[in-house]
């Protein structure tokens, strides 16, 4: 089994719902979202158009993070999730370093939105990420173990995010990459990423 995730660029309204729930569930630190959503605009006026790209770690099959990291903390389970032990990070950055997507973030402490502090939602959420260390998205593992879908999938209006096992040639995900053209980031990288993307 290999979980992996399709995002269709068609559905995808740049809506943020994604990003919203990946920060309030995971209670990141200011200024860390595992789930961004990118945006940019296209054409000429009149026939101008927003284009979203939603990203986020891609668990890449043949993960740099894991071959650069010296002391074992960047892992894989053998789902194929891409994890990172924090017991075992000594927070050299390395993978940050070797990441081609940018999707992982290091914990250099407590820092405000703005001058008056965390909120004690801000504080009861994000004590629990230990500082010095890196962290990034695991495709809400807990949720998964649970039989729930990650957070982003489970919460998306549009329905643009679809989650299951990239080695079953009949799981949905699998059937969408093959009827619709599905394409990874990056893909001269050769990472053999777990998030691919059906054409806008």
């Amino acid at each position: 089994m290999r979980r992996g995730m399709v995002i269709d660029l068609k559905r995808c309204i740049g809506c943020y719902a994604c990003q919203l729930v990946c920060k309030a569930g995971n209670g990141t630190p200011p200024g860390v979202f595992y789930a961004r959503v990118l945006k940019r605009e296209e054409g000429q006026y009149p026939n101008v158009r927003q284009l979203f790209l939603p990203v986020l770690c891609n668990h890449c099959e043949d993960a740099p993070c894991v071959d650069a990291c010296p002391t074992g903390a960047s892992f894989k389970w053998e789902d194929g999730i891409v994890d990172i032990d924090h017991d075992k990070c000594v927070g050299c950055r390395s993978c940050m370093m070797a990441c081609p997507y940018t999707n992982r973030y290091y914990n250099d402490g407590p820092q405000n939105y703005f001058d008056q502090g965390p909120t004690p939602y801000e504080q009861a959420r994000t004590a629990r990420h230990p500082t010095g260390v890196v962290m990034k998205c695991n495709f809400c593992r807990d949720r998964v173990r649970e039989g729930k879908q990650p957070a982003c999938v489970a919460n998306c209006p549009t329905v643009a995010r679809t989650f299951g096992d990239l080695d079953d040639p009949t799981s949905e995900v699998s059937r969408l990459i093959k009827e619709r053209g599905g394409f990874p980031l990056h893909p001269e990288a050769g990472t053999r990423p777990s998030v691919y993307y059906l054409p806008p």
